[in-house]
């Protein structure tokens, strides 16, 4: 097993018994780590169950491939698998799923807990410098020697870089160059960023000239925008930004269930039944007061203006702000220890059913290493934990 992050030990885990012994080599120091940080520390292990159908819809890449994978390990497998080994876990209103105790060490400990009952032997601190094939196998090259193996499962993640991939060269696989997906907007040149930490829980974010666009919580950051809505954005559009150089025209309605008829006239009906109230100082469409503020200021309203002769300009204007809010992006902020990559192995050389390589027998992949990637909430640790399962039960 090549990898020690969450598909590398699921993997290990079902890949174990039968007499076999089963090594994982992590080139780090650590093991799980990414399982450690993620969800602020709280690990979100899955979502909320659901058809395959709809659940394959929050995979920007791999929709079809996965869709077959989820057949034989699917997000109720899940539950079962760590609910039957103590962890309790919970669903959270937006359908996140974390372990009752709010910690990832949690899921790191039972994880860590089944490698040693199965007899799984860790090596730390050891990279792969070459995997190459031979008469019995492989052999995996490392600082610390050469080992061999009758069968290879590869579950060392995402790689921001394509020399990330470098140790497989023999093995001549179809690799898809690696860009990051899951990633927030950098907008250096707008003051909305005065007001980092306010946020709006149903906001729709679009990308101009696109048909990109994702509903959900926004956060305004120090850098820009962020929150789920901007995340799934860039994991959805992630070929679209790499391609323009990470810069464009995000359009925010910061309140979707509103459209611009309905700000407009939400707006006329409020300043008919308040005449006398300051723009200012009542913030509408359950929107932070700071961030009313902003608007207001945007659309050239004095702080002394009273709703009731409010200037028509100035009513249009604040309607688009509300509606149609323009940002330039340019440049994005990624996570360096949650980073999700689109690109990795090519999905045409490997068999969904088997997690096997259809060039090299005897050789799985699993996890991130592979050209998928989901959005936020869940959905890269169920593909982990899918593909984990396949590679290991499949082993001969």
């Amino acid at each position: 097993m090549i990898g020690g992050g969450a598909a590398g030990f699921f993997a290990a885990i079902h890949a174990s018994g039968k007499g076999r012994e089963v090594c994982i080599f992590e080139k780090s120091p650590k093991l799980l780590s990414k399982v450690k940080v993620s969800g602020g520390g709280r690990c979100n292990v899955t979502h909320q169950p659901m058809e395959v159908s709809k659940l394959i819809k929050n995979y920007p890449r791999g929709e079809k491939f996965l869709k077959k994978v989820f057949r034989h390990f699917s997000i109720a497998d899940t539950f079962l698998w760590f609910e039957s080994r103590g962890v309790h876990l919970k669903v959270e209103v937006d359908g996140r799923v974390f372990p009752v105790s709010d910690s990832s060490q949690t899921i790191v400990d039972v994880l860590l807990s089944e490698a040693e009952k199965s007899g799984i032997k860790i090596f730390t601190s050891t990279g792969i410098k070459e995997l190459n094939p031979s008469q019995s196998g492989y052999e995996l090259i490392t600082e610390k020697g050469v080992f061999r193996a009758d069968a290879v499962i590869v579950a060392t993640g995402g790689h921001p870089k394509s020399d990330g991939y470098n140790f497989l060269n023999s093995l001549k696989i179809k690799l898809n160059s690696p860009i990051p997906s899951l990633f927030t907007f950098n907008t250096p040149g707008e003051s909305i960023r005065e007001l980092m930490g306010i946020a709006v829980q149903d906001g729709l974010v679009k990308i101009e000239g696109t048909k990109l666009n994702y509903r959900g919580p926004v956060l305004v950051t120090h850098w820009g925008i962020s929150g789920p809505a901007v995340l799934k954005l860039s994991a959805f559009g992630a070929d679209w930004l790499y391609d323009h150089d990470y810069r464009a025209r995000a359009i925010i309605n910061w309140n979707s269930l509103y459209g611009e008829n309905d700000y407009l006239s939400q707006l006329v009906k409020y300043s008919q039944a308040h005449p006398n109230r300051k723009v200012y100082s009542h913030a509408l469409f359950d929107l932070p007061a700071r961030l009313w503020e902003h608007f207001c200021f945007k659309s050239e309203i004095d702080p002394l203006q009273l709703h009731g002769n409010l200037p028509k300009k100035q009513l249009n204007k604040l309607v688009q702000n509300l509606f149609c809010y323009i940002l330039e992006v340019n440049g994005k902020t990624t996570f360096k220890d949650e980073f999700v990559t689109a690109g990795g192995i090519d999905l045409n050389e490997v068999n969904p059913e088997t997690m096997q390589s259809l060039l090299h027998p005897n050789l799985y992949f699993a996890g991130e290493v592979l050209d998928i990637d989901g959005i936020t909430g869940g959905f890269n640790f169920q593909a982990a934990w899918s593909t984990g399962f396949l590679a290991g039960r499949s082993i001969n």
